[in-house]
Order: structure tokens, then sequence, then C-alpha cells
């Protein structure tokens, strides 16, 4: 299961994290992050060590979605070495975020 990240371990899961975590920046009423919910799920169980994927509610944590500019959700954001290295915006294939991690 995707670990829900927010402000307060945002640090440690993601900018400190020494694999690469796939963040789904989302919320309770958007219909297209229901849509993307299962692929993230899917992955995060695929995961095996490699990565980590995370859940970013936007409503819960409106400073995070912020910083990293984060204007319509579903947002995916892959962190590594505590940068983003790749984004997708909007509902796409389970292979494309998985592409991400690549």
């Amino acid at each position: 299961m995707a670990m829900e990240i927010t402000s307060a371990n945002f640090e440690q899961e993601v900018l400190n994290s020494p694999v690469p975590v796939l963040v789904d920046f989302w919320a309770s009423w958007c219909m297209p992050c229901k849509m993307l919910a299962p692929a993230i799920e899917e992955l995060s169980q695929e995961a095996n060590g490699a990565y980590k994927v995370g859940k970013i509610d936007v409503d819960a944590a409106p400073d995070l979605a912020a910083r990293f500019g984060v204007m319509n959700i579903p947002t995916v954001l892959v962190f590594q070495g505590g940068q983003v290295v790749k984004k997708s915006v909007g509902v796409v294939p389970k292979q494309q975020l998985a592409d991400l991690l690549k």
C-alpha cells in the first residue's frame, strides 16, 4: 500500500530517501485521482524496495502542493536524491507511471 506522506514526514520519507520516490498528489473529491489510484497501488505493491510510492492529500498538505507547483491533480512527481526528476499530470496508464521510475 502506498504510504501517506504529510508535511511532517515529507523530508524523511521523500527528500532523504535512498531510493526513488513516486509521489501522487491527490484529493478525496477528485474523480481522476480515483481513476489513477489502482495503478498507484499496483506500483506500490510491485516496488520490492527498488522505489517507494507515496500519496499526498493536497487538502491536508497544501504547503507541499504549493511548494512543488502542483496546480492540477492528479499530479505524480518522482523524486530522486531530494530533487524532482520526472513529472506526470492527469490520468495515465500504469506503464507510463512505471516508466517514470526508470
